[in-house]
Formats: structure tokens, sequence, C-alpha cells
């Protein structure tokens, strides 16, 4: 039991793991190519208290992570911050986490549209294998807090300069109405 790794609803409990998730989110920000932003420790952990995260461990050993955040009203809810530590990739830790993400998202916004904007090839795969389609920046959160949260990125000055309708990035989106 202590070598299986467990995927689940992330608690404030696991606030602990903050400074881990911190490390290996800057970690793969520094591979080129990447887009993944920095966050505030007391954001994931507000997050973790909300019951808005995803968390993978091995026995105590930090994993992976993900958490949601709602935007316009939860019209829109954005899976963010997605982070498999790189020894544990390719085991389908990523998808695990993104589908009890994608549960919670669900169970706490059943109307609402689910969406994630990111430059990885599988990352993209696995959302739509998930139900997620491509999507265009027009149809994501037009919450400039949302894109405010792109700041950190090495790739803002061009969403900037697209008036936030394109980047280097990908939209996917998931509408609960597309699969009913």
């Amino acid at each position: 039991m202590e070598n299986e790794i467990i995927i689940r609803p992330a608690t404030a409990e696991d606030a602990p793991y903050i400074p881990h998730i911190l490390d290996a989110i800057y970690e793969a920000s520094k591979v080129p190519g990447n887009s993944i932003v920095m966050r505030d420790p007391d954001y994931l952990a507000l997050k973790m208290k909300e019951g808005k995260a995803a968390i993978a461990l091995k026995g105590e050993e930090f994993v992976g992570f993900c958490y949601l955040e709602c935007w316009e009203d939860q019209k829109f809810i954005a899976n963010s911050g997605l982070i498999v530590r790189p020894e544990f990739r390719g085991q389908g830790i990523a998808r695990g986490i993104k589908k009890i993400i994608v549960e919670i998202c669900r169970e706490l916004f059943p109307d609402a549209s689910i969406f994630g904007i990111t430059k990885s090839k599988s990352v993209m795969k696995m959302n739509q294998e998930l139900g997620f389609r491509l999507a265009t920046y027009d149809e994501l959160t037009t919450d400039p807090n949302f894109w405010k949260g792109c700041d950190t990125c090495p790739h803002f000055q061009e969403l900037l300069e697209n008036n936030y309708k394109s980047c280097q990035c990908t939209g996917l989106l998931y509408k609960p109405e597309e699969h009913q």
C-alpha cells in the first residue's frame, strides 16, 4: 500500500505539501517551452481547504496536483496548475488527477463550462479524451483576473499584444450541454 499512488481530492490537511507543489511548478517553469505559472502558497492552501483541488501521493511523498478556479459567477471553471513530478510521468497520474478535478467540477458546478489553456501536447490529448474540445480564447472566460494569472508566463507580452485573443497556449473547453 505504501508504494501505491493514491489520487484523491485535496483537503486542508494537505497544506504541508504546498512547498513541494511549488518546487515542482518552479522546476517545470524552467523547462524551455513550458508556460506553467507560479502560484501563491496561501492561494493553494485556500483551494485545498475549499475542496477545489486534487493531489496524488505515494505514501507521504508528493507526486502531483491540480486545482480549479471559478470565473464569471461560476459560469466558467478553469483547471489550473496541473503538475506531476518528472519521475512519475508517463504512468497516467496526470489523467487520474484531471479526472478527479473534472468530477469535483461537475459535482460543485454542474452547469459550468470547464476550461484550460496549455502548451502541452500530452495535456491537450488527455483533455480531449476526457471530453474537452479545442476552443478559441473568445469561447473562454472574459474575466480579466483569469488572464492576469498569466502575467508570470514568458509569453504574457504576446497575450497582451493580441488583446487576450491568442497566445502560445491552446484553449480547451468542456461544455456540459455538449455531453448530455
